[in-house]
Order: C-alpha cells, then sequence, then structure tokens
C-alpha cells in the first residue's frame, strides 16, 4: 500500500547546507524510503525554488551516489532534463539557482552503490545522464527515456521507490560494503573520531587494507571523509553558536591548532571560520 504523506517518516535536517539567506522562497522536504530499501537508500530528498531574484545556493559534500530529476520552468513551460547519477564529489556544491524549478533526489548511502563496474574512485566528481549508463539497470534507465516533470517529494518517491526496488530485487549485500557503511555513518556521528588510525581500528584494519577498501565501495578516501564530517560539524556548530571560540571548537575537532583548522575550513566552504560565523550572525538576526 502506497504511505501517504502524513505516514511517511521525515528525514533528519540537514548537515552541510551553506550559505542560503532564511528569506529564500526554498521548500526542502526529505523522507526516509520503505524499509526494504534502507539497507541501501538513505533518503530521498526534494528542492523547490520559486525566485524574484538569483540566489546561491551552497553545499558541502557528502561521501553518497545521488540520482536526481530536475526541471524548470522556462518561458512559461515546464521543461524537464534528462535524469542524472552523480559520484561522491570532492568540492562544495555551488549552483545559482533562478526563477522556479524542482530537483528530486535519491541519496545513496556510503558503500551503497551495487551496479559499478569498476572501484567508486572512479566515478568521483562525475555526473552522467542516467540513459547513457549501460551498466544500469533498464529499471532504472527507463525512467530516462522520456522527459520527466515531477511535481512533489510524494509523486517522485511514488515513482522510484518500485524502480528502486526492481533495481536492486536479487543483488546481495556485500559484507565489505556494509562493514564499510556503517563505519563511514559512525564517523558522521562521532564528531571524536579524527584520525584513519582510529577508524582503521574500528574496522580491525590495517590502513593501507582500509584505504583500498574505501576505495573500492566509498569513491573517495578514509582521510576525505573525516575531513568533511569534521567541517560539517564545525559549520553547523557555527551556525548554531556564532560566537564560539575558534580555538576551542579547532581543539574540540581534533585540530593541531587553529591555523590548520581555518586553512581546511576556507578551502572547502570557501570563506574564513570568522567570516562564515559573521554570516551566520547576521542570519541568526534577520530571523528574529
Amino acid at each position: 500500500m502506497e504511505r501517504g504523506r502524513a505516514e511517511r517518516e521525515t528525514a533528519p535536517p540537514p548537515r552541510g547546507v551553506i550559505g542560503r539567506s532564511p528569506d529564500a522562497r526554498i521548500e526542502h522536504q526529505r523522507a526516509l524510503a520503505a524499509e526494504p530499501l534502507r539497507a541501501r537508500v538513505e533518503h530521498f530528498w526534494w528542492v523547490a525554488w520559486s525566485l524574484e531574484a538569483p540566489l546561491v545556493a551552497e553545499t558541502l559534500p557528502h561521501p553518497s551516489f545521488h540520482l536526481t530529476f530536475e526541471h524548470q520552468r522556462e518561458a512559461g513551460r515546464l521543461v524537464a532534463r534528462p535524469p542524472e547519477l552523480g559520484g561522491v564529489p570532492r568540492g562544495r556544491f555551488v549552483r545559482r539557482l533562478e526563477g522556479s524549478g524542482a530537483v528530486l533526489g535519491v541519496k545513496l548511502r556510503p558503500a551503497m552503490m551495487p551496479w559499478l563496474p569498476r572501484a567508486a574512485s572512479a566515478f568521483v566528481d562525475r555526473v552522467e545522464p542516467l540513459e547513457a549508463l549501460a551498466w544500469v539497470p533498464s529499471a532504472l534507465r527507463s525512467i530516462a527515456r522520456a522527459p520527466l516533470v515531477i511535481g512533489s517529494l510524494d509523486e517522485g518517491v511514488a515513482l522510484l521507490e518500485p524502480r528502486l526496488a526492481e533495481a536492486l530485487e536479487g543483488i546481495p549485500l556485500e559484507d565489505t560494503a556494509i562493514e564499510l557503511r556503517d563505519l563511514v555513518e559512525r564517523a558522521a556521528r562521532d564528531p571524536s573520531i579524527v584520525r584513519v588510525e582510529q577508524l582503521a581500528s574500528l574496522a580491525r584494519l590495517d590502513v593501507r587494507t582500509l584505504q583500498r577498501r574505501f576505495a573500492r565501495f566509498v569513491g573517495v578516501s578514509p582521510k576525505w571523509v573525516l575531513r568533511r564530517y569534521r567541517l560539517h560539524e564545525a559549520a553547523e556548530r557555527l551556525k548554531a553558536s556564532p560566537e564560539i571560540g575558534l580555538a576551542q571548537l579547532a581543539a574540540e575537532l581534533g585540530y593541531a591548532d587553529q591555523a590548520h583548522f581555518a586553512r581546511d575550513f576556507a578551502a572547502v566552504v570557501g570563506r574564513t571560520p570568522s567570516a562564515f560565523a559573521r554570516e551566520a550572525a547576521a542570519a541568526r538576526a534577520e530571523i528574529r
């Protein structure tokens, strides 16, 4: 039985969203998949916008693959883009939004991309039209054969859940992939995990073996994952408490010193921690 919107479980709030105006007319919804899919699918997400002035949206990357379905209003009519599959993006995602449009996305859990013909690292920073990927099951590629305008999160989930279930049918979960999925997600939840050696110890592997397995199943290195999650945590703390001491924050996140933290943060987020804290304080003041 199809679950209605009231019955569907919403996913936890997003992490890694930066640079968004609190007044922007942007709708962001997230919903968990049906139980059989949850081993591989983290959640479905929906972003819709209707803007009088352009807006730059920015997010920090996660170690996940995404399926996306987008449409925009052009010359008074809705125009659908070809569905796409994106590998793990290593850099900050920056998108200029204009007019009105929407994107439905499927975020897979880390290491949960069972159809790849080679290591996940070969797909890092790549976004490909779904229809062009012969190794993707036909249950998914068939969606791309005609323009598809999806009008809501519920509509998109109702369309995609059975297709995903069919595409995954008969594909067993690999033990190694499960272990890496759980390890990456543990690192996301636990900010005290700051060194690759800690991850290797939790996995009961040597560092080199852990690195090889991350390249094969996750796509990026253990060091990249830990760095990104530390910066996710830093951004969330600065948004919640812009007045927090940066030296204290750097120490709590496992950095040797504030300068190292500031360099890492600026390289990925695009501004220094001090500038980001000022933006966060200004945004909080606008909301009040």
